[in-house]
């Protein structure tokens, strides 16, 4: 295991590659080494420095010897297989012995998820509606790789995404790392489009996130979060658009307003706040992720950090005040009239009435999300019931270009995460039947001589676009329904004997029963009919 730990790792800076890379040993052959690792501890401690290297490279004809000669056998065993390739999982010892191989570990690692293909049939069901949302709303998709640049997520004002990277040192010494989150990603390609990109833009995608946490009901440490985004407006109608988006999603999977809520807030209101008390603006982002924390831990776990930042108990005592009320006409005797946070809120609103979703949404001047790049209007959608930790959640990022050098451009989106609302769903039996397959039609020969024909049916039913499963062994017709009723099957076209000289088919409707003989021209116009019904 100490052998493949270190195979595994970066090969720069792991001692026992650099002596096999300068051996001309492969790395394959370094997992066969297991008893010679004594011998190998002896001289892998002194390739630290690269001024030391030759002298321990003429301690390896001394005591590494056994370790060299053991990994050029592992190499001629392992370049006999395979036209030289070889797994850790199946090389053998190369003088000949048969040690047990131990077992793998079948689970994927803690925190992630095997898509089996039922699991996928409800992912994609998902998804379908998430892009069929962002079609009827104008937006275009599209992608980033997964793993970035870690400068591109590394902030100064104590977010947790921050600790939760899984980040590292690539082999050219790049600090990388898999994304946590979307708007990065997207704040990079926007900007490398400069002055070209036309506005608005309006782009939306589904990506994988990675973040190392601890893992609850609904939350991995991976998941795939449904992302839509506007740049370019600045009013709050570009928010009313997005929470419309989201509503009509929701709406889609059968929950309403009794099940699911979006609390509404501006980050505005704690800025005015703030700034009457004389907090200098550089610390409005820190103050935000702070707060945000206080929904899942006591303010005395925080309060040291908050003195850190300069935050007097006056201060945090009139931040607490705020963050307790719950509607406009309280926001406005606690900033004032004239605050343009609460104007702004006021107008979200009145768009969110006209548009037919106004009881969705409830104002909460607690939620400020996580994120330090959030500059207004943010809001969260929740679970009525509570039990539930956040369903989707977004905001106004104006400044976030101006963090990466650019020019600030005014932005605001959200993220939609898979795994709650599936959690959500099972919880209200919403939730489809994924249990069959999609496929309509099963071809069955009932015998190798009636193979050509059964192809060039099933070849005829793909080219019209309808889902065939051709049967590729013998078998009984038993088995054949059994198969068919697993897959979800519609018909089954049988070809016998007598069916491939006559050159038709016996077609069989599953759901009636009915069985009829059908010309191999007019097959796949018959097989349409019935599934058009």
């Amino acid at each position: 295991p100490e052998i493949r730990t270190l195979a595994e790792s970066d090969m720069r800076r792991s001692p026992l590659m650099t002596l096999c890379m300068m051996l001309g040993i492969s790395a394959s052959a370094a997992f066969t080494l297991r008893p010679s690792l004594s011998a190998a501890r002896r001289v892998v401690p002194q390739l630290s420095t690269r001024s030391q290297r030759p002298a321990v490279a003429t301690r390896v004809a001394g005591a590494g010897r056994r370790f060299v000669m053991a990994a050029e056998a592992g190499d001629a065993g392992a370049g006999a297989k395979a036209g030289g390739r070889s797994s850790a999982a199946v090389v053998q010892d190369a003088q000949g012995s048969k040690g047990k191989v131990e077992k793998m570990d079948l689970q994927p690692p803690r925190g992630t998820r095997d898509f089996f293909p039922e699991d996928m049939r409800l992912r994609n069901w998902l998804f379908g509606h998430m892009r069929e949302v962002a079609r009827v709303y104008g937006f275009e998709e599209y992608d980033a790789p997964v793993l970035e640049s870690e400068e591109l997520y590394v902030r100064k004002a104590g977010e947790e995404v921050t600790q939760q990277l899984y980040n590292f040192l690539d082999k050219g010494d790049r600090r990388v790392a898999l994304r946590p989150e979307m708007t990065p990603s997207l704040a990079r390609m926007v900007m490398s489009k400069g002055k070209s990109v036309s506005l608005p833009v309006k782009w939306f995608s589904i990506p994988q996130c990675w973040r190392y946490e601890r893992m609850t009901r609904g939350r991995r440490r991976e998941h795939y979060q449904w992302n839509m985004d506007i740049w370019g407006v600045s009013g709050v109608e570009a928010e009313a658009e997005l929470l419309s988006a989201m509503v009509t999603f929701f709406q889609r999977l059968g929950l309403t307003p009794a099940d699911v809520g979006i609390k509404v807030n501006s980050r505005g209101v704690l800025a005015e706040v703030l700034r009457a008390m004389g907090v200098p603006d550089d610390k409005f982002a820190a103050t935000c992720v702070l707060v945000d924390k206080l929904e899942k831990v006591p303010l005395d776990a925080i309060r040291s950090d908050m003195e850190a930042l300069g935050l007097t108990d006056v201060v945090v005592e009139r931040l607490l005040e705020t963050l307790k009320l719950r509607d406009i006409s309280a926001l406005k005797a606690a900033v004032g009239d004239d605050s343009q946070a609460v104007q702004e809120l006021e107008q979200l609103f009145k768009l969110a009435e006209a548009y037919g979703f106004s009881e969705w949404l409830l104002l909460d001047a607690s939620v400020v999300r996580g994120l330090a790049y959030y500059t207004g209007v943010v809001f969260e959608a929740f679970d009525r019931r509570g039990e539930l930790r956040a369903i989707a959640g977004g905001g106004r990022y104006d400044k976030l270009l101006e963090s990466f050098g650019g020019e600030a451009l005014p932005a605001c989106g959200f993220g939609f995460g898979d795994a709650v609302i599936v959690e959500l769903l099972k919880d209200k039996n919403l939730l489809p039947a994924t249990t069959a397959g999609e496929v309509e039609v099963v071809v069955f020969p009932f015998a190798p001589e009636q193979r050509a024909a059964a192809s060039g049916a099933a070849m005829q039913l793909r080219g019209a676009g309808i889902a065939t499963d051709l049967v590729l062994e013998e078998k009984k017709t038993k088995w054949l329904f059994k198969h068919a009723e697993k897959l979800g099957a519609k018909c089954v076209v049988l070809i016998g004997d007598s069916e491939a000289e006559k050159g038709v088919v016996k077609l069989k409707n599953l759901a009636d029963g009915e069985q009829t003989e059908v010309s191999q021209a007019d097959l796949a116009a018959t097989i349409a009919a019935i599934l058009a019904k």
